[in-house]
């Protein structure tokens, strides 16, 4: 079987794109056989550039340079286009508006899989950019259906702090895997059925074994969902809807 070409915009970080490559590989070796990968191409920008218009708020160019590497995949042959991070979402109209291939969205297999689950109300974990800016939470309750609940400023900014001065370096660290479980327990308390890795980089410092809510790591539901496109869904359990076609950039 003959799998279409998946596009990764890669290197925000890449300790998560790393995950990314391993998690669409193996999916695809377990549902064709031992010797299957997925037909890839990744493109990886510099997060240190990315980084520093994160930090002075130039979504517009960090968008560009997205748009840009998105516009290379198509052109190299990639049939769709996957960005390997939660908070550049932010620009993700400016990505699909470049390309004229469909553009796979982090939230919505991650919905989907909330609705699986049968939850309602789901805390967010992530960057302070993806907690507190109304891009991914928006989506999830307007389009999806969920009540969706942040820490308390104290614990985003701890949250915050592990990512960037830690996991995207590599660094795992048994004192900062409890405090993500503190931050969890008081979201539970407040409500949360289930909870989200909503930054590509939390699943290297939590696993499902880690907390007792249910647990919805974006990064592996991304990645799978990019394979049931590859694949034209063979598994039949579809982690989102992919338009076959995207309107060409106007």
């Amino acid at each position: 079987m003959t799998t279409r070409t998946i596009g990764l915009i890669g290197g925000m970080s890449w300790e998560s794109s790393v995950t990314y490559y391993r998690v669409i590989n193996t999916t695809v070796r377990e549902r064709l056989g031992r010797y299957h990968n997925a037909r890839s191409l990744m493109l990886t920008v510099d997060f240190a550039e990315i980084e520093a218009l994160q930090a002075q708020g130039d979504w517009a160019t960090a968008g560009e340079i997205l748009a840009d590497a998105a516009r290379r995949l198509e052109l190299a042959g990639a049939g769709l286009v996957v960005l390997c991070t939660n908070t550049m979402h932010v620009v993700a109209d400016q990505i699909q508006a470049a390309i004229g291939v469909p553009f796979l969205h982090i939230v919505d297999p991650t919905a989907a899989a909330l609705k699986r689950a049968g939850l309602s109300v789901v805390g967010l974990l992530g960057t302070r950019f993806t907690m507190e800016m109304d891009f991914y939470r928006r989506r999830l309750e307007t389009e999806h259906g969920f009540q969706v609940l942040v820490p308390e400023p104290a614990d985003r900014d701890r949250v915050h702090e592990i990512i960037f001065g830690e996991l995207v370096h590599g660094e795992i660290w048994s004192e900062s895997r409890s405090a993500y479980l503190d931050v969890i327990e008081r979201l539970a308390a407040r409500g949360a059925e289930g909870v989200i890795f909503g930054c590509t980089e939390i699943g290297l410092l939590l696993s499902a074994d880690h907390v007792r809510l249910p647990v919805f790591d974006t990064t592996r539901l991304h990645a799978v969902a990019a394979v049931d496109w590859a694949l034209g869904d063979p598994a039949g359990d579809r982690s989102t809807e992919i338009p076959e076609e995207a309107p060409k950039p106007g």
